[in-house]
């Protein structure tokens, strides 16, 4: 009788929902159109246009309905099946979600069909080389090339260039790391100062002297301590084209493990130095140490305005079949491109190295002659035994013969008869006495070869661009015979070896708890940026003094800078010395402290009811975090919220441009609590113990969870307090393989050493457990399918031989080892209302696997944190596999810093460590079927060995140097956090052809996964003495409406004003428009938003601001086009990263 009354109730509410609905679209259709302007003496047609755009738009609307209805109809059988489960039921709160109130199935994500046809054209141009063909094709057999011992041995006529001379650039350089063997303040002190310095005085000497620079945060410092006459000097030697700034980034950073929030980061804030110091624009990169190259940095270079770019480090196989196939320059095009927009001219080094030994030509021996550095008496000579000779008039004829015979061989390499030979190394021309030794005897050795006609050279010093114009001006004679001299490349190249089996693999998981913190300093820079803006423009509104005068915005460059330092391919790769590493984690740890500030006060101010009041409070930090961490090196750790009978605010924000719903906990000081919604309205609350330790509850914390509906880009407002008539909804505990202390409070129950499987569910999953605690299966809900879904952890040893793992390089002893335990660890289970997980407790790692029972994004996908600890292992590498029965074969896929998907491929003929490859943000294998992927809040090394399978190396202590010049192992191990997702997905793929495409896409609700996982809601309380007589707004968002689905933010990033320290009144509004796939449902995903072939009207973007301008950009602000103006509309391609300046009031 009773479930007849529910579905009675029930139909009514439908009945009203619907009608409801109907009168809704029937009034939004009457108030939206027509939409556009009227166009004049067209009257009979334009009615037409309106009364066909009146009947798309009721089809529109019926299709809406329809789908309403079947949501509600969904709805209705949910609600069925959970009363019948709710009756058969009899474990009572141990069913996890027992008593669950399953939430309406919410509308189905609106994907514009025209928005699906980018993914499945799958890059429809054909590059002339794809990297995926040139790994199946190359046979990686590595035989003795003679003097170039990876190369081969090169010949050439004599007569050549009789008709066309060769044309060298020799260009000076000094690559400086900031941070390495020493720190960076440490470097600049011994080295960089006196390389600046020397630059002035020797380039002034003779204006046929060049030189170039790359990175800016070692020129800014230079900048801060020199005198006026010395900038001038730089200015002019600028100006005159003897110095060259390329790339012009903070950093040369890793390719690998950075994401592309930071890499733009960084680029936008050497760029911004340059432009307010000096006034110049970098035109070419010049990348010669990063451990790999990504096509992502390509793509970034392009958008900036750059049209060239050079690369060095490239596995050596590769390097000679490019020299091979004279393809060392290329056009590099994005795997994605459909056309031919992202096409950057690339040159790659064909050598071994970026030194002098390696750059004048294929035989080192010869070439270190000419590193005039090394002249005998001097501190260091050539390994090859010859040392260089000075040059005089005697014999200046043979070593200009025997310099002019490498430079040849070299051209022999390449499409043109331009030579480019770098001159320079690490931390280059620090003393006085090099500039003259190698400036004086290269002046020689030129002046006399273009002397002498039958030499039919051309050679000078030169900068990096000089040299690319002179190859631009070599492909234009060539284009005009109707050809172009360039072939187009796709892909990547990764992963990095530089000799025999040593591919650098181990670097991309060395030192993860920094890599962690990385991300998490980037989703706090972001946050910061972003309420930073909008609260500055509240202060100018309301004339607040005390946020105007605050040192935010000098702290906020301070972060930027600290997080561009870190992303240094010798920071982020963890491959520094042990104080190296804990100085970059100090510079985290302190802007870390500083953006929270940020964050907390610009937060306030916003949700602020009278904006005056932020003047009368001190300057303490208004707004507290939920996490505190103590020291660089230690994980962060909830603060516990004192409670009583005065409520206390909680302030939620959500940095995301999307509506969210998402699961809050924090800890309180009693487990009798409420929690009001900022409507007034008490939330379901769940109350989970505290643990001390794996068997003890804490007495003095609880940790509330409940979840938050926060608006895009908005602050919500709650209110906590203590209570004796709460809510609240006690966890409860099962205890398997071992006993814990008693709970006065909690229900802990230790459960007999059963068969019975562990399980947890939620409306979307139901996962089951080992004994071990270790997932075993995923139930998908909406089939009944079973899959097996295997978690376990293994061990990787070093090799036996004399080369063994260190930071960089990844030389395993064989395959993985199972890791193996005498005794089932304690296993402990969670069941609750708000999420239930299971814990189980190894020696090595505590393994954490939650499901939220939340209708909607967090619902969908499996969570897994592991607090991994090997602090007492040597030589082992600890990796977590997820093995699954897909029919993936040998192929899987990784994101690339964030950006896009590369296709892998994983092959016999290569050894174990040339087949792991870095993750970023996610990997995933896939079939016909279904696409398991793994998304991670962290940069690590991930392989699929076997098919099916996903293994991702967590942490590695390593006890020897692996000799590539850091001189120590990785030993420093912290208590890493590590934190992924897992989710699986039912595809309906048509036609398995396109699975030998060169390019992926993650799907929407992969996407926006990612992002949750990446960018948290932060939860802030408000001080306990401000709290009562405080009045806040009940929420602040910040956007009209949600973005369309597939447009992301990546910052807003209040840019420098043009003199002084400060502000501008600007900002760069840097959008992406991800590209995804559409070959997996689309319905009850949880997206609240839909996609509008990238377009969105600007008008309409935020709450309470008026745009006053907004003019279309260079990604890194050093460009505007010619035309700009302001914009209406936003129109954004699939892929495209796009920045805008903007101006709010």
């Amino acid at each position: 009788m009773k479930l007849s009354r529910q579905f009675t109730v029930f139909g009514s509410a439908i009945f009203c929902v619907v009608i409801f609905s109907l009168y809704l679209m029937l009034d939004r259709g009457h108030l939206d159109y027509p939409r556009g302007p009227r166009q004049e003496g067209s009257f009979p047609q334009g009615q037409l246009s309106m009364l066909q755009e009146k009947i798309d738009h009721l089809e529109r609307l019926l299709a809406e309905n329809n789908e309403i209805i079947s949501n509600i109809r969904d709805s209705v059988i949910n609600l069925s099946e959970s009363v019948e489960d709710g009756s058969r039921s009899s474990q009572g709160n141990f069913s996890q979600g027992a008593g669950l109130r399953p939430l309406p199935s919410q509308p189905s994500l609106q994907v514009d069909p025209k928005d699906c046809l980018f993914a499945s054209q799958r890059g429809s141009q054909r590059p002339d080389v794809q990297m995926l063909d040139v790994y199946h094709l190359m046979p990686f057999d590595n035989p003795d090339g003679g003097v170039w011992k990876q190369g081969f041995d090169i010949k050439y006529e004599a007569n050549e260039w009789d008709t066309e001379p060769l044309q060298v650039f020799v260009v000076p350089h000094s690559h400086n790391d900031p941070g390495w063997l020493k720190t960076f303040n440490d470097y600049f002190r011994d080295k960089t100062q006196y390389i600046f310095n020397n630059m002035v005085l020797k380039l002034k000497e003779d204006s046929s002297r060049k030189f170039m620079w790359s990175e800016i945060s070692y020129l800014s410092k230079w900048w801060d301590i020199i005198d006026i006459p010395k900038k001038e000097a730089v200015k002019s030697l600028l100006q005159n084209g003897q110095l060259e700034i390329v790339t012009g980034g903070w950093v040369m950073p890793d390719e690998a493990t950075a994401h592309y929030f930071a890499l733009i980061d960084q680029l936008i804030e050497g760029h911004q130095w340059l432009e307010k110091n000096l006034g110049v624009k970098p035109r070419s990169g010049w990348a010669i140490d990063p451990f790999g190259h990504s096509p992502t940095m390509a793509y970034l270079l392009k958008r900036a305005g750059f049209s060239h770019m050079l690369i060095q480090r490239v596995h050596y196989a590769v390097k000679k079949h490019f020299a091979l196939h004279k393809t060392l320059e290329f056009y590099w095009r994005q795997n994605w491109d459909q056309g031919s927009v992202t096409d950057i001219l690339c040159h790659m080094m064909p050598f071994y190295s970026y030194d002098i030994p390696h750059t004048c030509g294929p035989d080192p021996k010869i070439c270190c002659q000419f590193d005039f550095k090394r002249l005998p008496g001097g501190r260091f000579g050539c390994p090859w035994g010859i040392l260089p000779e000075a040059i005089s008039p005697g014999n200046v004829h043979v070593r200009a013969q025997l310099l002019l015979d490498q430079y040849r061989k070299k051209s022999k390499l390449f499409r043109t008869k331009v030579v480019l030979a770098p001159l320079g190394d690490d931390f280059r021309y620090s003393e006085y006495s090099e500039w003259d030794l190698q400036f004086r005897n290269y002046e020689q050795l030129f002046n006399y070869m273009n002397s002498q006609p039958q030499f039919n050279v051309k050679i000078q010093f030169g900068t990096l661009s000089d040299y690319f114009d002179a190859l631009d001006k070599a492909d234009a004679a060539e284009r005009r015979n109707g050809q172009s001299t360039f072939p187009v490349v796709s892909g990547d190249f990764f992963t990095y070896a530089d000799r025999d089996d040593h591919y650098w693999s181990g670097y991309f998981t060395s030192r993860p708890f920094y890599k962690r913190m990385d991300r998490i300093m980037e989703s706090h820079l972001r946050a910061a940026e972003i309420l930073y803006y909008f609260a500055l423009k509240q202060a100018q509104k309301h004339r607040i003094h005390k946020f105007l005068s605050s040192p935010y915005y000098t702290a906020l460059t301070e972060a930027r800078r600290n997080l561009g330092l870190f992303q240094h391919h010798d920071a982020i790769t963890g491959t520094a010395k042990d104080w190296v590493v804990v100085d970059y984690g100090n510079r985290l740890f302190h802007s870390l402290l500083g953006l929270e500030k940020i964050i907390g006060d610009s937060a306030f101010l916003l949700i602020l009811k009278d904006k005056l009041m932020y003047e009368s409070h001190s300057s303490d930090s208004f707004l507290e975090m939920d996490l505190k961490q103590k020291s660089q090196d230690s994980l962060p750790q909830k603060t516990i919220i004192q409670l009583s009978k005065k409520p206390r605010y909680l302030v939620v924000f959500n940095p995301l441009e999307q509506d969210r719903n998402s699961v809050v906990s924090i800890c309180v000081s009693s487990p009798k609590v409420q929690v009001f919604s900022d409507s007034g309205k008490p939330v379901e609350v769940q109350v989970s113990a505290v643990w001390n330790d794996a068997i003890t509850v804490s007495g003095q914390a609880y940790e509330i969870s409940f979840l938050a509906h926060t608006p895009p880009l908005g602050l919500t407002v709650y209110k906590i307090l203590e209570s004796d008539n709460s809510n609240s909804h006690l966890a409860d505990y099962l205890v398997y393989n071992g006993k814990t202390e008693e709970s006065e409070i909690f229900k802990i129950k230790s459960m007999p050493n059963t068969k019975e499987a562990i399980t947890l569910e939620n409306s979307f999953l139901m996962v089951q457990f080992d004994q071990s605690g270790l997932m075993e299966k995923m139930i998908t809900k909406e089939d009944g399918k079973h899959h097996k879904v295997k978690v376990h952890f293994s061990w990787y040893g070093t090799t036996s031989r004399r080369d063994k793992s260190g930071a960089y390089l990844f030389l395993p002893d064989g395959n993985a080892q199972p890791y193996v335990y005498m005794t089932l660890p304690l296993v402990r289970v969670t069941h609750g209302k708000i999420y239930s997980e299971v814990i189980c407790f190894f020696e090595h790692v505590t393994h954490k696997v939650r499901l939220y029972h939340v209708h909607g994004i967090e619902g969908q996908s499996v969570e897994i944190s592991n607090i991994v600890d090997i602090r007492n292992l040597y030589n082992r590498e600890i990796a977590m596999r997820i093995s699954s029965e897909i029919n993936s074969q040998n192929k899987f896929y990784t994101d690339l810093n964030g950006y896009q998907i590369q296709p892998r491929v994983t092959m016999n003929k290569l050894p174990l460590q040339a087949n792991v490859y870095p993750m970023t943000t996610m990997a995933y294998v896939q079939d016909a079927e279904r696409r398991l992927t793994l998304l991670s809040a962290q940069s690590l090394g991930v392989s699929s060995l076997i098919s099916g399978r996903i293994e991702v190396i967590m942490d590695r202590r390593l006890m020897q140097d692996d000799n590539r010049g850091l001189g120590q192992g990785v030993h420093d191990n912290k208590i890493t956090a590590n934190l992924f997702r897992i989710l699986l997905e039912r595809r309906s793929v048509t036609d398995m052809r396109e699975e030998i495409n060169s390019v992926g896409y993650p799907s929407l609700l992969s996407h926006v996964t990612s992002s949750f996982l990446n960018h948290p809601v932060f939860p802030m309380t408000v001080k306990a003495e401000f709290s009562p007589t405080l009045e806040l707004l009940n929420e602040f968002p910040l956007l009209v409406s949600p973005f369309p689905c597939d447009i992301h933010l990546v910052n807003m990033r209040t840019i420098q004003s043009k003199v002084g320290s400060g502000y501008s009144d600007e900002a760069a509004l840097i959008l992406h428009r991800i590209g995804f796939d559409c070959q997996f449902p689309s319905r009850d995903t949880g997206l609240l938003c839909s996609t509008t072939q990238g377009k969105m009207l600007v008008q309409k973007i935020f709450n309470k601001f008026t745009i006053e301008s907004l003019t279309p950009s260079s990604l890194s602000l050093m460009h505007s086009p010619p035309d700009a103006q302001n914009i209406s509309e936003i129109s954004l391609s699939p892929m495209e990263i796009s920045t805008f300046r903007i101006r709010l009031r």
